[in-house]
């Protein structure tokens, strides 16, 4: 069974207009924590809860869909397309919308070179043992990925907990119910191994369920935009983004 929560804003059609090209992808996933701590998060890594994703999903449409030159940040200065659809389909939080293709084509071309490609993923202690690592095909089956994610799931909780319990004793521990902080889904460091481009999605006002926990749980976000970004810099590995409807 899948569950679906959809919402979109209606277009005009105009065939062949010069400056839509229409996109697709997958934002991010939900119920599940990121690989990699986004940037405002403090080092923790994040749990979008799907609760939160749909109370947020009017948010989402309209804003703007942004890249930098690097492909590697939100540029909030530099906006190439519209966001005018929304769903949650089981954990993903699909999109699409319109990139500004005559305005900016250089981003078009790019979107048609990448592909999904391999996404290899690891943690690693500090001492440079991997604790958890795994590989990931194009092509291979959504229901081959999710069972691969089950089992593999505890491997990384395990790692997960033993890299924030590090990082905690260098941070002040963030507790105040008053704390909202702004986080964008990009990450500081590149993950080798990762191809192919992805997006991230940038939240404010953010309602943490507890800001002294080792994973953060968003419980109440508003979307305040997206971005396209290259997948080793996403901090959630799973998020794509194609040409097309």
């Amino acid at each position: 069974m899948i569950d679906l929560k959809s919402m979109s804003v209606e277009m005009p059609e105009v065939v062949g207009h010069p400056n839509r090209a229409a996109f697709r992808g997958v934002l991010t996933t939900v119920d599940v924590p990121s690989q990699r701590a986004p940037s405002g998060a403090k080092g923790h890594l994040v749990v979008l809860t799907k609760q939160a994703a749909e109370a947020a999903l009017p948010s989402l449409l309209g804003m703007a869909l942004d890249y930098s030159p690097a492909l590697d940040r939100h540029d909030v200065r530099r906006k190439v397309g519209v966001i005018t659809r929304a769903e949650i389909v089981g954990r993903s939080l699909e999109l699409g919308g319109y990139l500004y293709a005559r305005d900016c084509p250089e981003i078009v071309k790019e979107i048609e070179k990448s592909r999904r490609g391999t996404t290899a993923v690891s943690v690693v202690r500090s001492s440079g043992q991997t604790v958890f690592s795994t590989t990931l095909h194009a092509g291979a089956s959504q229901s081959r990925a999710w069972a691969e994610g089950y089992r593999l799931g505890s491997s990384l909780r395990r790692a997960a907990t033993e890299i924030l319990t590090l990082t905690e004793t260098l941070q002040p521990r963030w507790k105040s119910a008053s704390y909202r902080p702004t986080i964008r889904a990009e990450a500081s460091i590149a993950m080798p191994g990762t191809a192919g481009l992805g997006l991230s999605y940038e939240v404010t006002d953010v309602q943490l369920r507890d800001a002294g926990a080792q994973v953060w749980m968003l419980e109440k976000v508003t979307f305040t935009g997206a971005a396209i970004l290259r997948r080793d810099k996403a901090a959630y590995q799973d998020t794509w983004i194609e040409l097309g409807r």
